[in-house]
């Protein structure tokens, strides 16, 4: 946040979807100066920086990182963290009190970070409210939104989606054996004995397709 604070022309859009089971990827997109730009991606990337938590707890757990873009003024980077098991991160704490699928929009342009989530229920959105006050650090404030129906271009996310053939045999496979449901119904292991594919095969192609399918989310937003 400091880089957007220090440089009002620049901004980044984040999509994330959390898994539940401690699991969320991320696709973050950052334009703006080039020096932003390059100091953002460093961050992203660099192992050491908890860009998760909003306590004065870390983190922790596991992450993997990939710059699919890189220009003078823009970036693409997509992550998948893992182990996220004591993270007072938004998406784990939302994963505590609602149900079913979430879907996390966010956008940071000087010193605010909006965030929008979709999601399917909506009856223990106090308790997250609640919870949320508690853990910000200080220096930091928020304000919640009334909840509404949702609506524009993260409903026709899957219309277009274009992924390679054993991209989405994966992805196909892991919605149907219960990847993404919570708890989980499957693993890797299952998925990749089940396709007769090395286990690091099925991880790296269905990050692969996660990403695209982000990456078409943020084209269309």
């Amino acid at each position: 946040m400091d880089l957007f604070i220090e440089t009002p022309d620049a901004r980044s859009t984040t999509f994330l979807c959390s898994m539940g089971n401690a699991q969320l990827w991320q696709l973050d997109r950052i334009t703006g100066p080039s020096s932003v730009v390059e100091q953002a991606t460093a961050l992203l990337t660099d192992s050491t920086y908890d860009q998760l938590t909003i306590s004065d707890r870390a983190c922790g757990g596991r992450r993997y990182s990939d710059v699919l873009e890189n220009g003078s003024r823009r970036s693409l980077v997509y992550s998948y963290f893992e182990q996220l098991i004591h993270c007072d991160s938004i998406p784990t704490i939302t994963n505590r009190y609602i149900t079913g699928a979430l879907l996390f929009e966010v956008t940071r342009n000087g010193n605010t970070e909006r965030w929008r989530i979709l999601m399917e229920d909506e009856k223990k959105v106090g308790m997250l409210y609640d919870t949320l006050g508690s853990l910000f650090q200080d220096g930091l404030s928020f304000h919640f939104d009334h909840v509404s129906d949702a609506s524009g271009p993260l409903l026709a996310l899957f219309d277009s989606i274009s992924v390679r053939p054993e991209q989405r045999r994966v992805l196909e496979l892991a919605a149907e054996k219960g990847y993404y449901e919570t708890p989980r119904q499957t693993t890797l292991d299952e998925l990749a004995a089940e396709l007769d594919w090395p286990r690091s095969t099925v991880s790296y192609r269905l990050r692969q397709a996660e990403a695209a399918l982000v990456e078409e989310y943020m084209s269309v937003n």
